[in-house]
């Protein structure tokens, strides 16, 4: 065991006091792990587009003083009762959803939502007690995602931490945890296009362009890009997109392009953009009888898909995907396997790194669009 097991522990975080405000580093006390809880020290985190929403507070209720941060990589501290899949020592990544292993969906091989640990963004606590484990002089700071990583020591549910080679470098596989994995997923996991095989991506940011990695990895022989904004198209080039469509630029549904592109649609379709129009032109560019269309993005909530049941009964398939279909525990250091074999490039996904008291840069970079990935040293 470390010599800080079972203490609290003084360390740096920066935290959110207000929506949209700077977020403020300060000296927090970091409580021991309970019962089926981790306490990681965090050395590399980076900033999500996720973050930035509720950051934003635009949406949901808000909930502050709060630690965002959920993609990130660090070695565990120490282990609370009951956890036997982690010691100190151990090189792992947090995960803002978990892989109990007992409940139905665990247990089954074609799920990855976990009954107990599925995200949930209004909560503020730990499911153990349903109190925080962060604290400043006495006044509890609410955790985000059940990860809370822009903090040098966070504590986290075991079931949400996984187990990783411990010569994969953090500063590169830490963004696996969260949109990389997403994206990339969507399509091998869900859309898994064969050899040769064309497939759209709506949306080029970094869930679209992880997709559009996932495409390149399965061998597709056509890849198009989907934006609104073409400036996105030079960097997806290095991503395997090898066309690309403005739907501005048309003056007829973009799915209708699409399809005049490649002879009747696509083989497949992922949709990372959250827009309900792009959703329903991602399920109608599909070529009938085996096209497949994949929705990651997430719609607002009165939202409604409509399409007319025949697209349906002409063999086309529609897909949804959370967190890319991966188990975190199960599957996620298999996804840094990928990488350490050269199978999976990641640094063509970061675009920026900074020391952690610059954390408020990495929001500026993805405000201002120049971001795709910004990593955050913690021990500068």
């Amino acid at each position: 065991m470390s010599n800080t097991a079972g203490q609290v522990i003084k360390c740096k975080a920066a935290i959110a006091w207000e929506a949209g405000k700077p977020l403020v580093i300060e000296e927090v006390e970091v409580a021991p792990p309970q019962a089926g809880e981790v306490r990681l020290k965090i050395l590399f985190t980076s900033l999500c587009h996720t973050d930035v929403y509720f950051w934003e507070a635009k949406g949901q209720t808000p909930l502050f003083p709060r630690i965002f941060g959920h993609e990130a990589g660090g070695i565990v501290e120490s282990v609370g009762e009951g956890v036997t899949h982690l010691e100190p020592g151990d090189h792992a990544l947090p995960v803002f959803t978990g892989e109990c292993g007992e409940c139905p969906h665990c247990k089954s091989e074609e799920s990855n939502l976990c009954d107990l640990l599925r995200i949930n963004t209004d909560r503020g606590v730990m499911i153990n007690d349903n109190q925080s484990r962060f604290s400043i002089k006495g006044q509890p700071i609410h955790h985000f995602v059940g990860t809370s990583t822009f903090s040098e020591y966070t504590v986290v549910h075991a079931g949400c931490v996984a187990k990783i080679n411990p010569a994969a470098p953090l500063d590169k596989v830490c963004i696996l945890s969260c949109g990389i994995c997403t994206g990339l997923g969507a399509t091998i996991n869900v859309a898994k296009p064969k050899p040769g095989s064309s497939v759209v991506i709506f949306g080029l940011g970094a869930v679209g362009l992880a997709a559009a990695e996932g495409a390149r990895i399965s061998g597709a022989s056509r890849i198009i890009g989907v934006d609104l904004v073409s400036s996105r198209f030079e960097l997806a080039k290095k991503f395997g997109v090898n066309e690309f469509v403005n739907p501005k630029e048309h003056d007829k549904p973009v799915q209708q392009v699409i399809a005049e592109m490649t002879n009747g649609g696509v083989d497949r379709a992922i949709e990372c953009t959250g827009s309900i129009q792009a959703m329903i032109s991602a399920f109608e560019c599909v070529h009938d009888g085996w096209g497949v269309a994949v929705l990651v993005g997430v719609p607002s909530k009165d939202d409604a898909f409509k399409t007319h049941p025949a697209n349906f009964l002409h063999e086309r398939t529609l897909k949804g995907t959370f967190y890319g279909n991966f188990k975190p525990r199960t599957d996620l250091p298999n996804v840094v396997e990928k990488y350490m074999k050269g199978e999976l490039e990641l640094e063509k996904f970061i675009t920026h790194t900074i020391p952690f008291s610059e954390i408020n840069k990495a929001f500026d970079y993805m405000l201002k669009g120049e971001s795709i990935r910004c990593i955050i040293r913690m021990d500068e």
